[in-house]
């Protein structure tokens, strides 16, 4: 019998549960209308993901289940769709049939109760079954033991003769998931997921899910949220495995919408399977979705950015503009004494080719009255990085000031491999509401901007100026400076940082990969001394697997130094 089932790639928003309902509703509606018999919806779909800390809140429990009984009596209309949604379930421990777990989270006062990563089957304005997760991520940005118990309980259900088993996300990192769903007769298995994005993602999640077909013989279905929370991207890429291992439909990545794919009893048919983009073009799109959701589901007006002539607010520029359009963006050039005119005419330049606002404040004035105020203080001392950093501070703030007048938040410009060695100045250039490429090294942003500029995705190509690209960065805060001045190369930079900061690499490794044993000392030193900067730096969009923030937590005080064996 042929059954058509519904991939529900959908942007939710944590905590809005009534805008959340309405999205599952709509993809149910355009399900039924298509003539599916099966709406799959992602991971915690009705109330966000992550909640985090919402998760400790009993008040928020009581939200979602009074979210999911809406959701039902919305759904009665559709008569024998049957609709898989994600949410968290709170139940009293004595009614866990023995599942109960003794380290569950406990709120102090309150009865024991047991918390769950669940999803649940609603037909026809009923909800038929629960399952709850069985495996709870505590690695990279997870933090699922925090709020959840498990349960190891298969939840199986049938639809037009076949059965199908439910897992959830991590679960299908495992083995024993699926198999125990296998066991209880399943034929299909259909995992709702929250897979935030990372560079190369998608191909490791097709080679897990291989690997479970590969133990159970059970083709895949694998729906993926889409959108943005904070600095976590998810991707969609929402894909369907026949029993081979074979891709035999797949959506694209970050765009919201549902896909139809046929089932012959157990087996997919094929279905319309998505090219895979570039590194470059995936990673760009995740920006302007981090973007674009983080300043729009927090409800700015729009973005100022401090642009600079350099590579790194063009690229900051170019995905605001993309993420919102360029009448939310305003760009400010803030010149000193040391900027070059050629800073100045590419900075003017690029907010031209984009149509943003654009306006210059000088500075020269203000770095003079504050040299002016602590002449006394500083007699006979040489200039240093201190009149560097006043005028960082000086930018920050004329940026922040227009912040708070106008109601736009600040995008800060600053790069992966600065916020690593701390080429960055707190309250300066590091004042502002979200970190845009905090994640992408100084390379890539090369990268970034050459593919951008190439992109026929985009209304506007060669937005930005080839001179930007070609020149020596530099942060311009004393005569002739060059970032290589403080700096090792950045190819060498990047690659120190990446094996020891993201694969966590030894120095001797390190060293044994063809890097100059000073290289390594001195980049990894860097990185150990700077941790209190990047406490107080604002968060940044993730496109790596392991980011400076939730992935990376290094004591600031710390006199452990690893020697390089």
């Amino acid at each position: 019998m042929k059954t058509r089932i519904a991939l529900a790639q959908i942007n939710v928003t944590v905590g809005d549960f009534a805008g959340n309902v309405a999205k599952i509703v709509a993809a149910a509606r355009a399900a039924h209308d298509d003539g599916a018999k099966l709406l799959v919806a992602p991971e915690l779909a009705l109330s966000g993901y992550p909640p985090e800390d919402l998760l400790l809140r009993p008040a928020f429990y009581a939200a979602s289940a009074a979210a999911l009984a809406d959701l039902a009596a919305q759904l009665e209309p559709f008569a024998g769709l049957h609709v898989i949604v994600g949410h968290p379930h709170r139940e009293a421990a004595s009614d866990t049939n023995g599942h109960g777990n003794a380290n569950r989270p406990i709120e102090r006062g309150l009865p024991p109760v047991d918390t769950y990563n669940a999803a649940s089957l609603i037909v026809d304005g009923k909800i038929v079954g629960t399952y709850v997760k069985q495996e709870l991520p505590n690695t990279e940005v997870f933090d699922e033991k925090r709020y959840f118990a498990a349960n190891p309980t298969p939840f199986v259900f049938t639809l037009d003769g076949v059965k199908y088993g439910v897992v959830i996300c991590e679960d299908a990192w495992h083995a024993s998931a699926a198999q125990l769903a296998k066991a209880a007769g399943a034929q299909v298995i259909v995992i709702p997921n929250g897979s935030p994005y990372h560079l190369n993602k998608e191909a490791v999640r097709v080679d897990i899910l291989r690997e479970r077909i590969a133990e159970t013989g059970l083709p895949m279905i694998y729906v993926n949220m889409v959108g943005a929370q904070d600095e976590l991207v998810f991707d969609g890429g929402s894909f369907v495995l026949d029993a081979q291992g074979k891709v035999v439909a797949k959506m694209p990545q970050f765009v919201e919408g549902h896909a139809i794919v046929e089932f012959d009893g157990a087996t997919p048919q094929k279905g319309k399977i998505a090219p895979e983009q570039p590194l470059e073009a995936q990673v760009y799109a995740a920006l302007v979705m981090g973007v674009r959701d983080y300043i729009g589901k927090n409800g700015f007006p729009g973005a100022i950015i401090g642009l600079s002539g350099g590579v790194d607010s063009a690229l900051v520029l170019a995905v605001a503009c993309d993420a919102l359009g360029a009448d939310r963006v305003r760009a400010v050039m803030m010149p000193s004494r040391y900027t070059a005119d050629i800073s100045t005419t590419d900075a003017a330049d690029m907010a031209r080719r984009v149509g943003v606002r654009y306006d210059e404040i000088a500075i020269a004035p203000m770095f003079d009255a504050f040299r002016g105020s602590l002449a006394k203080e500083f007699e006979g001392r040489a200039e240093d990085a201190t009149e560097e950093n006043i005028q960082a501070r000086i930018r920050g703030t004329l940026l922040m000031a227009l912040s708070n007048k106008f109601g736009s938040i600040v995008l800060t410009t600053g790069n992966k491999s600065e916020m690593a060695v701390g080429y960055c100045t707190l309250y300066g250039d590091m004042a502002g509401g979200f970190a845009v490429i905090k994640d992408i090294a100084k390379t890539l942003v090369y990268r970034l901007c050459r593919y951008r500029n190439a992109a026929t995705a985009f209304e506007k190509r060669d937005i930005i100026p080839e001179r930007i690209l070609t020149r020596a960065p530099s942060a311009e805060l004393r005569e002739n400076q060059t970032d290589q001045d403080s700096l090792p190369p950045y190819d060498v930079l990047d690659e120190i940082m990446r094996l020891y900061m993201e694969e966590d690499k030894s120095l001797g490794e390190i060293v044994a990969a063809g890097f100059a044993a000073d290289d390594v000392k001195r980049v990894t030193r860097l990185i150990k001394i700077n941790e209190y900067k990047r406490r107080q730096a604002p968060i940044g969009i993730r496109v790596t697997h392991r980011a400076f923030g939730r992935d990376w937590r290094y004591p600031i005080t710390s006199r452990y130094h690893e020697p390089i064996e």
